[in-house]
């Protein structure tokens, strides 16, 4: 072990130094840091070629030291330990506990001290006689290297004084240049030096040439012998570890956990990957400064320690990869994040010097740097059940950071600490807290356990799989009116004229026209689903978006086309309305519905022509826009796609009639892609007619009744306190609370789940707008599974204040 009087005399410099002479000698060395310090173990593992390790009483328990020793050290010839602050230096209060001294003591390792003697000389052998004497707990000094010295004969001078008492292994110079730099929370670490390999170099042939390394080999050799096992981490979990290796609990298939990485985000313990990896999980390293998606198929995200505060511009500037992690989160990707993970997923870092930067925005907290620096050991305790601990379970940790978060979270906290600043939820365990996990491993496999399980959104569900018989049925947004006959004759009489192959060129005349349109603008198609998939086969897109919460399936088209689209996802707090600076400028097809499923809230057409331009494709989707008002359908705007649906409206969503409307360049090249005759001759029936002077009147009449029994649901919804999204479709979208669609359902009324939607939960349901009576129907059994909805609400109309009552307790 190399250990020192105090900090500041070295010890990472020459235990760095030895490690590389030693290792380029030819030894295999392995690397230690006593306490929590992941900057130094990079050091260690830059020279030594083999992962730096840490040894910490606090973090791990007295038990698992020589174990993980073992285990660091196995296939090495040579460990060298490097201490922590001064030789007896340990927990505040608690004795030298997790001391260089009480380390040394417990693994039986000889110390060779490095002290620091420029400011003193005979001194020097004073000081190294107390700490080789004073022995609380007893440690074994076998050896001093001199650091610093000013001169020969300054040098000469302390070896006098030291005489015969420890050997003096080696003499460093003041003025050998061996320092790495520093800056608020220690060195820098390697991986942000792009000099390191280089100075490491100049420090192994300094320390090769002023250090007798041959007696340093000997003095390590006759250390004792260890008893224990060395640490596994397939039996820390629990594992069966038989002669044919660990038998992993079934998890289905295995969980993709993407771990944070890079320059700025150095810090993590070697053995939180060892200990996934056994529990069954595949690994794979993210650098956020650079990569812009999360790897696909990931099912859990792992974002350590590290400096994004130092790194805040670039973090920032990767805005593709923040949208990605914020939507993977808001879908419940299980997501564990450490102290600069936690500022990485707030809304903002300010860093030493200029103004704050957006950051993921996962978390309602934004973080500064702080006046002073907290660095401390910690146990803590759980408040409540999360992602990854039970409620008062009790773990060790330890704080190491310049920052605090200026807003703090409203959400529960992950530990009852002082100072409580971060989240924990059923997927994301956000703190300041480090935790070593080869000291708590069931934190690894609970994480491991929730990525095997997640799958995020079921983005094929769709309102029909909540119906059933004896449910009244608002989970599906078709028109529950009878057809017009006029519809119903003509589809019957295609299908009387059905011995021959389809065309639908004669509908596509008729829909062109209807829209003022020359018919090599329109594609019909077999309904909007078909187009979707079409659009997703058209080009090789390099960036795709889809706006979310909306319906799933043009997200369903592109991942089963082999694309891996990006999510802007519109939140509550914005209204769930879309702003044009949203969508990526590098996106070079856009998906949005208008007015969107399931929110019902209808986007500005000027804001959708906003997002044409620079060779980009907009696909707006109006299956709901049935009043026109706000359409792009009946002009040619360059870039734009309009896509258009019968099945709601005229009730007809066996027939999957629909069309395209885009620049001739655009339908010809779908037309391409289209399979031959996917358009039925009911479908072509059900264009023509519904494109008629007489169907338009018609469809006024039907969007009139809908927009009647939108706002009659809307305003029981709202006396009810029941929040809810001003809705221009014939649906709401209602925050209902966890639990109200299971209860409705046991009631008979079926409701659309709205966890299903990215960007929403199961707080949300979808309700579509039925006749008067069924809607009070509705809100009298919301009414009776709300016990604080059964009380009268005061509702504010025209200066008057009135009680609404259901309609069962009218």
């Amino acid at each position: 072990m190399v250990a020192a009087p105090a900090s500041g005399h070295g010890k990472t410099t020459v235990a760095t130094g030895l490690m590389a002479a030693l290792a380029r000698a030819g030894h295999t060395v392995s690397g230690h840091k006593v306490g929590p310090d992941y900057i130094d173990p990079g050091y260690h593992a830059l020279a030594t070629g083999r992962p730096g390790r840490n040894l910490d009483p606090h973090l791990v328990g007295e038990e698992r030291l020589v174990p993980l020793l073992l285990h660091g050290a196995a296939g090495a010839d040579l460990a060298i330990v490097e201490g922590v602050m001064g030789l007896y230096d340990g927990q505040i209060g608690g004795d030298g506990f997790a001391s260089s001294a009480h380390v040394a003591a417990l693994t039986r390792t000889p110390v060779v001290l490095v002290v620091d003697i420029s400011s003193a000389s005979r001194t020097v052998a004073a000081t190294i006689h107390g700490l080789m004497t004073w022995a609380q707990p007893p440690v074994d000094v076998v050896g001093v290297i001199l650091n610093k010295a000013g001169s020969p004969r300054h040098a000469d001078e302390v070896l006098r004084s030291i005489g015969d008492q420890v050997p003096v292994l080696g003499i460093l110079q003041r003025d050998d240049g061996i320092e790495a730099p520093s800056r608020h929370l220690g060195l820098v670490p390697a991986a942000e030096r792009h000099d390191a390999a280089g100075a490491l170099d100049r420090l192994a042939h300094q320390i090769a040439e002023k250090v007798n390394l041959e007696a340093v080999v000997r003095l390590a050799s006759a250390a004792p012998g260890l008893d224990g096992e060395a640490w596994d981490p397939a039996t820390a979990l629990g594992l069966d570890t038989g002669p044919g290796g660990p038998t992993r609990p079934p998890l289905g298939r295995p969980p993709s956990i993407a771990v944070a990485g890079g320059r700025a985000f150095t810090f993590r313990y070697a053995e939180t990957v060892e200990l996934l990896r056994a529990a069954g999980a595949d690994v794979v390293e993210i650098d956020p400064l650079s990569d812009a998606r999360l790897p696909e198929g990931t099912t859990g995200l792992y974002l350590g320690g590290g400096f994004p505060e130092m790194h805040a511009p670039e973090l920032g500037a990767n805005d593709r990869l923040r949208r990605d992690i914020r939507t993977a989160i808001a879908r419940g990707l299980p997501t564990v994040a450490e102290c600069a993970g936690l500022l990485y997923l707030c809304e903002s870092v300010q860093g030493p010097e200029g103004p704050a930067v957006p950051m993921v925005g996962a978390i309602d907290a934004h973080a500064a740097m702080a006046p002073r620096l907290t660095l401390s050991y910690r146990t803590a305790t759980t408040p409540a059940d999360n992602l990854l601990t039970t409620k008062g379970e009790r773990v060790t940790g330890h704080e190491f950071h310049r920052t605090h978060l200026t807003v703090a979270s409203s959400r529960t906290p992950a530990w009852e600490l002082p100072h409580a600043e971060g989240v924990a939820t059923g997927s994301l365990h956000a703190s300041y807290l480090h935790t070593h996990w080869a000291g708590h491993p069931h934190l690894a496999r609970r994480f491991v356990e929730a990525a095997s399980r997640h799958r995020g959104p079921d983005l094929r569900h769709h309102g029909d799989r909540e119906t059933a018989p004896g449910l009244v049925d608002l989970a599906v947004n078709v028109f529950d009116g009878p057809r017009p006959r006029w519809l119903d004759r003509e589809l019957v009489r295609s299908v009387t004229e059905a011995d021959a192959y389809p065309d639908a060129r004669d509908a596509e005349t008729v829909v062109a026209r209807r829209h003022g349109r020359h018919p090599d603008d329109v594609l019909a198609t077999a309904g909007a689903a078909e187009a979707f998939t079409l659009v997703a086969r058209l080009r090789p897109w390099r960036h795709p978006v889809v706006v979310h919460p909306q319906f799933t399936e043009p997200e369903v088209a592109l991942r089963t086309a082999g694309h891996s689209p990006a999510q802007v996802v519109l939140t509550r707090e914005q209204g769930f309305r879309l702003d044009p600076a949203d969508v990526p400028d590098d996106a070079d097809l856009v998906v949005v519905g208008n007015p969107t499923n399931p929110t019902g809230v209808r986007h500005p057409a000027a804001d959708l022509r906003a997002l044409t331009g620079d060779g980009r494709l907009v696909v707006v989707d109006e299956a709901f826009l049935d009043d026109d008002v706000e359409t792009l359908a009946d002009e040619r705007v360059p870039g734009l796609v309009v896509l258009r649906s019968l099945t709601k409206l005229w009730s007809i969503p066996g027939i999957r009639a629909g069309y395209v409307l885009a620049e001739p360049h655009v339908v010809a090249g779908l037309r391409e892609l289209q399979t031959p005759w996917s358009v039925s001759a009911p479908a072509i029936a059900a264009l023509v007619a519904t494109s008629s002077d007489v169907a338009r009147e018609e469809a006024r009449a039907r969007a009139e009744e809908l927009e009647q029994r939108r706002r009659h649901l809307q305003d029981g919804l709202d006396g009810l306190g029941i929040e809810t999204v001003p809705s221009t479709a014939p649906y709401v979208l209602a925050r209902t609370g966890t639990g109200t669609r299971e209860a409705l359902r046991g009631l008979g009324f079926a409701v659309r789940r709205a966890d299903t939607f990215p960007g929403l939960d199961d707080e949300w349901v979808r309700i579509s707008a039925r006749r008067t009576t069924v809607t009070d129907d509705l809100l009298g059994a919301l009414r009776s599974v709300h016990p604080v909805l059964r009380k009268p609400v005061g509702i504010r109309h025209s200066g008057a204040t009135v009680t609404r009552l259901s309609s069962n307790e009218s």
